[in-house]
C-alpha cells in the first residue's frame, strides 16, 4: 500500500477554522502525518493549543522561527510537505497567493513550496459570488493550484447560499482521493467501471421484507480504489447502505434485485468494466400483499412462496459479452470449488471469493481475506489475497483487473 502523505495543514481566519480540527484528526486517523501552520486570523478563532493537542506536534505561527535551525521554519516545513492544504481559506488569503505575497507564514510558505497545494475557501455567500474572489481563484487554477469548491447552505451569519467549508469527513476523503491520484498508476485511466454493492431488498407486505447482512463496505472500498486508479466509477447501491459515497464516485441508489438488474443494463452500455460485488437476494415474493400480513389467533406458523430473481451477473455477461466481468462470491464452505463454477457458468473474467464463516472478514467487518481465480485464457489461476483492510483488499483487486485489461489488449 503506497505511503501516505506528510500534510501541511494551512488554517486562516474564519469561522469554519473549527472544522479544521476534525479534519486534522480524521487526517491522521487515516494514517498521514499532520502538522498545522496558522495565520493571525485563525488565531483568533481556534488556539493553537487545540491542534497542538490533536496532532502531537507543534503548531506554527510566525514567519520567523526562532526554535528552527537557522530561524528559516518556513522553508523546513515547505520541504517537509508531500502536500499543503489551505482549510479553510479566506478571501484575504487567496488574494494574497493570488498576488504572489509573502507577508506571513502561510502566504510565505506556499512560495517556497514545490508540493502541490490543495485550497478550500470558505466565506459569506456574497463574498464568494464576487468577481474579483473568482479571477481571483481563476489565477489560482492557472499556477496550478487545486481548488476543493465549497458547499451550499446555511452559513454562520445566516446566510444561505455557496461559501460553506464542505464537512471535514467529505474534506479528508477529497484530499486522500487527490494525493492517490497523484500517487497510483492511472491503470483503469479512461474506463468506465460500473460496481454493484450492498444487499437488495425483496418486499413482503408494506412494511416487511426479505434482505441479508450486507453493508456494502467491500463495494465502496473497490469504487474508491477504481476511482483513484484514474476509471469514471458508477455505483449501483442498494438503499439500506449508509457509507458516505466516495468523492467523484456516481451513485444510483436502487432497492430490489430487479431494479438493480435494470439500472445495471443501462449503465453498462458504456461500460467497460462490471464489478458485482452486491449480496442480491436470490429469491424474491411470488406475490407481494398489498397490505400488511396480519397474524390470525392460534397461528403458529406461516409459509412464504417464494421465486427466483434474476441473475444479475449472468445477464450483464450475456448482454455485453465484451465487458470485463469480476464476480464475487461469499461462501461458508467448499470456497474453491464454488467460486471455480461459478467462474465458469458465467463466462467470468475473475472472480473473488472469501469465506465469510469467518467473523473477522464476514458482513460488516473493515477487514477482509481473498483469493481471486481467473479465467483460464489469462494464463494466471489464481492469487491468494490474505487478510487485510478492505482499502487495501480493494486496491490489490484493482491491480488484478488492471492485468486483465493489459492481456485483453495484446
Amino acid at each position: 500500500m503506497n505511503r501516505l502523505p506528510n500534510i501541511l495543514l494551512a488554517v486562516t481566519g474564519g469561522i469554519a477554522a473549527y472544522k479544521s480540527a476534525v479534519l486534522a484528526r480524521l487526517l491522521i486517523k487515516s494514517g498521514c502525518q499532520v502538522r498545522v501552520m496558522m495565520t493571525a486570523g485563525a488565531c483568533e478563532f481556534i488556539t493553537p493549543l487545540t491542534f497542538q493537542a490533536l496532532t502531537g506536534q507543534a503548531v506554527h505561527t510566525e514567519l520567523l522561527d526562532e526554535t528552527a535551525e537557522l530561524g528559516m521554519g518556513h522553508i523546513e516545513l515547505a520541504k517537509w510537505a508531500d502536500l499543503v492544504v489551505v482549510a479553510p481559506a479566506s478571501a484575504n488569503t487567496i488574494a494574497k497567493l493570488a498576488g504572489g505575497f509573502a507577508d506571513n507564514l502561510v502566504t510565505t510558505v506556499c512560495l517556497a513550496t514545490d508540493a502541490p497545494i490543495l485550497i478550500a475557501p470558505a466565506m459569506n455567500q456574497q463574498m464568494w459570488a464576487n468577481v474579483i474572489v473568482q479571477d481571483n481563484l481563476k489565477k489560482l487554477r492557472q499556477f496550478g493550484h487545486h481548488v476543493i469548491s465549497p458547499d451550499s447552505g446555511e452559513q454562520a451569519c445566516g446566510d444561505v447560499g455557496a461559501g460553506r467549508l464542505p464537512e471535514p469527513e467529505d474534506l479528508c476523503e477529497r484530499i486522500l482521493a487527490f494525493y492517490a491520484r497523484r500517487q497510483i498508476p492511472q491503470s483503469l485511466l479512461g474506463k468506465t467501471v460500473v460496481i454493484t454493492a450492498g444487499s437488495t431488498i425483496e418486499p413482503i407486505d408494506p412494511v416487511r421484507f426479505l434482505s441479508n447482512h450486507s453493508t456494502g463496505k467491500m463495494g465502496y472500498a473497490l469504487a474508491s480504489a477504481c476511482r483513484d486508479a484514474g476509471a469514471d466509477v458508477i455505483l449501483v447501491s442498494g438503499k439500506r447502505v449508509v457509507l458516505q459515497t466516495p468523492y467523484g464516485v456516481k451513485k444510483m441508489t436502487v432497492g430490489t434485485a430487479d431494479e438493480m438488474l435494470q439500472t445495471c443494463l443501462s449503465v453498462c452500455q458504456r461500460a467497460d468494466v462490471f464489478i458485482a460485488t452486491a449480496a442480491v437476494a436470490d429469491f424474491k415474493m411470488a406475490s407481494v400483499a398489498t397490505h400488511k400480513i396480519k397474524k390470525t389467533q392460534g397461528q403458529e406458523s406461516m409459509t412464504l412462496e417464494l421465486v427466483k430473481n434474476p441473475d444479475i451477473l449472468a445477464t450483464i455477461c450475456s448482454a455485453y459479452p465484451n465487458l470485463l466481468a469480476v464476480g464475487f462470491a461469499a461462501e461458508t464452505q467448499d470456497t474453491e470449488n464454488y467460486a471455480k463454477a461459478k467462474l465458469a457458468a458465467k463466462r467470468l473474467d475473475m472472480i473473488a471469493v472469501n469465506d465469510v464463516s469467518d467473523q473477522s472478514i464476514g458482513f460488516g467487518s473493515d477487514d477482509n481475506a481473498m483469493t481471486v481465480f481467473f479465467a483460464e485464457r489469462y494464463g494466471e489461476l489464481s492469487v491468494d489475497l490474505p487478510k487485510a483492510s478492505k482499502a487495501n483488499i480493494a486496491e490489490q483487486l484493482v491491480r488484478c483487473i488492471a492485468k486483465i485489461i493489459d492481456k485483453k489488449s495484446l
